[in-house]
């Protein structure tokens, strides 16, 4: 397990790499100066010449990035041009609330994903199975933002059932801090519980049709045995992956979702520092976003190898 776990994690070095270089040159892409913003509309050329030169961006591409870089890999995620503060504070003061909103949507994608892909798997050609089908596909069609303001319209402006946006405080008032999170961690959730569910259903229709399932529905069995037992084992490697795949559409949907309802995290900080031009805060948040989808794949990686043996072994035979 030691040797699988260590070619994981060799296998995602050059994939940062080639991420914070990616990073670096896309946002380099975006029309504004920082430089300006700082100095005003009132701002002399010679007053923007000596801001990009204290803030470097007088330097070729190149050596931006390298200077960049051999901070990052210091440990210094570098200072907010606007603001003046380290990042690395500006990131972990708005880091909980981000993973508070991960956590939640993720728990839904697996409770409704599973559960629904479970149940049309059973009940194939049913009723129980159209209504899932119709379902996933409205909401894997729907965009995040449109279903964001559908929900905000419908249970917090008519119904007044939930808040319209904003985070509460857990330690304060448990239930409003509940109620914060249902309509961004649904938001969020939907659409990769609708994938998830299409794939469960498809992974365990196929085992389900397999002969040593039929063997053991033959010896007399129970059905939520079967299912669980055998059918939902086999076939939970290929949905442990989609699991990660899910992540990573998540953390793409979390910047939307969060402005969209005022959520106090890191997609606000970064849509805020886009407007501002401030690079160093997208690069340094895009870059930790880019780390903790590497970290989640790994798990996933992990996962597959302790419940499948031959994954290991097969790794270790390369």
């Amino acid at each position: 397990m030691l040797v699988y776990s260590a070619q994981r994690l060799l296998q995602a070095i050059p994939v940062l790499f080639l991420a914070s270089i990616a990073i670096f040159l896309l946002l380099r892409l975006i029309p504004g100066d920082l430089a300006v913003v700082l100095a005003g509309t009132k701002g002399s050329a010679e007053v923007i010449a000596a801001l990009r030169k204290d803030l470097g961006l007088d330097q070729p591409l190149p050596v931006q990035y390298a200077v960049w870089l051999s901070h990052v890999l210091r440990g210094d995620l570098g200072t907010s041009g606007l603001s003046g503060q380290p990042i690395a504070v500006l990131l972990f003061r708005v880091l909980p609330s981000t993973l508070e909103l991960a956590a939640a949507a993720m728990l839904l994608i697996i409770v409704l994903g599973m559960t629904s892909g479970m149940l049309a798997a059973t009940h194939p050609h049913t009723k129980v199975d159209w209504l899932i089908s119709g379902f996933n596909s409205i909401v894997i069609a729907i965009p995040n933002f449109w279903f964001g303001i559908l929900a905000i319209t419908l249970f917090s402006v008519t119904l007044q059932w939930l808040p319209p946006g904003g985070q509460a405080d857990f330690g304060r008032d448990p239930w409003q801090a509940i109620k914060s999170l249902i309509l961004p961690a649904l938001t969020l959730a939907l659409p990769g519980a609708g994938g998830l569910s299409r794939f469960v259903k498809g992974a365990m229709l196929d085992v389900l049709n397999s002969e040593y399932v039929r063997t053991a529905r033959a010896k007399g069995l129970a059905a939520r045995r079967v299912v669980i037992g055998h059918a939902l084992r086999n076939a939970l490697i290929p949905i442990i992956t989609v699991l990660g795949l899910q992540f990573g559409f998540l953390i793409g949907g979390v910047v939307i979702v969060e402005y969209t309802f005022g959520w106090p995290g890191v997609g606000r900080l970064i849509l805020a520092a886009i407007n501002n031009r401030d690079y160093a805060i997208v690069q340094a948040s895009l870059l930790f976003l880019v780390v903790v989808y590497l970290l989640v794949n790994l798990v996933v990686d992990l996962l597959c190898g302790v419940a499948d043996p031959r994954v290991r072994l097969r790794a270790s035979n390369r």
